[in-house]
């Protein structure tokens, strides 16, 4: 499946010529690294690789901060926690797919009270919400969701809320904030070499078109698993 495109922040184009400076051999080298040391010591849970960023060139306090989505094709985070704030039908299938799912009433009980509302916002990773909800959030929640930086995405009755789940689990965000350094899941070990390889490939590239002077704002990409040492790719 063709990645979809990016969302949000500066739309540049992804630099086709991106590419040269960051060799897919080079990349592939180091995830089958990681992919073999995880396999060496196998751990009770799943580990995700991720990727480490390093910019310079960069004044936070004057440049203007980019942020950006981006939708990679294979999915690096598929047991984020995902909830639906729904209507009766959306309550109903999330449900049935085994997701948390709360409708308004529910909210109400949080009667806008900020201690249990960010906690239920720490709850989850990611929020979906009814059309018929998203509008009364702010009122019935207050500020909470949105300070976490956690408002929810609209789900409409036209769309299969199994694929708008796997978005949100395969998309990332690049965001510069006070410090040059950010970080983003970007696969785990259960996936091949090809695909991990094949998502740092696309956010790299994403990345490095949101940025002032490109390239030359990059200092440093590492890559590395939960438990594992970081490789570095540039």
């Amino acid at each position: 499946r063709q990645p979809e495109k990016a969302k949000g922040g500066p739309q540049r184009p992804v630099c086709a010529g991106a590419m040269s400076k960051l060799p897919t051999s080079t990349v592939r080298a180091a995830v089958q690294e990681i992919l073999a040391q995880s396999e060496d010591k196998k751990r009770n849970f799943t580990e995700t690789i991720e990727l480490q960023i390093g910019l310079k060139n960069y004044d936070t306090k004057k440049d203007k901060r980019f942020a950006g989505t981006i939708r990679l094709p294979f999915v690096p985070r598929p047991n984020l926690k995902v909830a639906v704030l729904g209507d009766a039908v959306h309550v109903s299938q999330a449900s049935a797919m085994g997701l948390p799912a709360f409708d308004t009433e529910a909210l109400k009980k949080f009667n806008k009270q900020k201690k249990p509302i960010k906690k239920f916002a720490k709850s989850f990773d990611s929020f979906l919400a009814s059309e018929s909800i998203i509008k009364t959030i702010p009122r019935i929640l207050g500020p909470g969701l949105n300070k976490a930086g956690k408002f929810p995405a609209l789900i409409t009755h036209s769309d299969s809320m199994e694929d708008k789940v796997v978005d949100t689990r395969s998309t990332i965000k690049f965001q510069l904030k006070k410090v040059l350094c950010m970080s983003c899941a970007i696969g785990h070990v259960n996936m091949t070499d090809d695909e991990v390889t094949q998502n740092i490939v696309l956010a790299v590239n994403f990345l490095v078109s949101l940025l002032k002077k490109n390239w030359q704002n990059v200092k440093s990409l590492h890559i590395k698993s939960t438990m594992g040492k970081p490789k570095r790719i540039y």
